[in-house]
């Protein structure tokens, strides 16, 4: 599947650990920590491949807020991961929130990172992919007043390499939430700086064939909840140009359909998906996912999924169906 969805450019892009553990609350100063592990029998849509056990997830965070005013507050947090034998820190940053929202910078998750609607834990084809939701000079500002919220984050330029704009807005009413996502990228996965210092018309010079990816798009997104029900829907559309010739590579248009229902702790949920290149006709996919959760503790939950995919590019490499049982523990 991965190959597919890579052919597709519809990746899932992957979350931090929420808070949970107080881990000191006194004189104006508030620290937590939280984390997460997620283990999985995994067999994907590879074809001949076997099922296997998989890492899916490994991640530990510390957030610190620290009241300077009544109406101020001075926040941090930094996170590691370690899926695999590697440890890497992805989120350093500090800010500031109040009543006028939370202003933040340094090594962060970009706001698109939260965009989608995908009720499936592998086996969907993924939300549409804007490439690269982090990165190390990024300011955030996020706002949310219950019912109206938006937020905007960018990652700056730095010696003409990678900078990435992008946004949210949304309302909430009831059980209905909506919201638009906006995604605008230059330059992303450049590697073709020359590093002698040459310059042509003051601009760094570019190896050809090496300037990364102009990635823009937006995803459209709603969901309502009545009840045990949920129900979901969005359509978005994301345009790769190769930055040094301008030339269209993809021009993906994805769709999502999906619902679950709840009963006491198990929550059963069923999602279609269907991605289409507007630049080659014959990359399409179609992709259905269930999956059955069982919440067995605030904490805790046990899942099965299967899943089927359709994708006539890929049909030497990719079997029609795969299937995943993970456990998840966040604290």
């Amino acid at each position: 599947m991965k190959k597919s969805l890579l052919a597709l450019a519809v990746l899932t892009a992957a979350g931090s650990a929420n808070a949970g553990i107080n881990l000191y609350d006194a004189n104006g100063v508030k620290v937590d920590l939280s984390g997460a592990v997620e283990v999985q029998l995994y067999d994907d849509f590879e074809k001949h491949g076997d099922s296997t056990i998989r890492l899916d997830d490994g991640d530990l965070a510390l957030n610190a807020t620290v009241a300077v005013s009544e109406n101020l507050n001075v926040v941090s947090g930094t996170a590691f991961k370690y899926e695999s034998r590697d440890l890497q820190n992805y989120e350093l940053w500090a800010g500031f929130s109040g009543d006028f929202g939370t202003l933040t910078f340094g090594r962060q998750l970009l706001v698109s990172d939260d965009s989608g609607i995908g009720k499936d834990y592998e086996l969907g084809a993924g939300q549409i992919d804007f490439a690269q939701t982090e990165g190390d000079r990024v300011a955030k500002y996020v706002y949310d007043n219950g019912t109206f919220y938006t937020a905007v984050s960018h990652e700056m330029d730095t010696n003409h390499s990678t900078t990435i704009t992008d946004g949210r807005v949304g309302f909430r009413t009831g059980g209905l939430d909506i919201r638009a996502y906006g995604y605008d990228g230059k330059r992303i996965g450049l590697k073709g700086l020359v590093e002698n210092g040459e310059l042509a018309d003051g601009t760094p010079i570019i190896i050809p064939g090496k300037a990364g990816e102009n990635i823009r798009g937006y995803n459209l997104e709603a969901q309502y909840a009545m009840g045990a029900i949920n129900l979901a829907a969005s359509f978005g559309q994301v345009e790769y140009k190769d930055a040094g010739t301008k030339v269209t590579d993809k021009k993906i248009d994805l769709y999502e359909i999906n619902g679950s229902y709840t009963i006491d702790k198990t929550t059963l949920a069923l999602g279609y998906v269907r991605g289409e290149d507007k630049v080659d006709h014959d990359n399409v996919i179609n992709n259905v996912y269930a999956n059955v959760t069982q919440q067995l503790h605030s904490n805790v939950r046990a899942y099965v999924e299967v899943g089927y995919a359709d994708d006539k590019n890929e049909k030497d490499t990719l079997e029609e169906f795969g299937y995943v049982a993970g456990l998840e523990v966040k604290f």
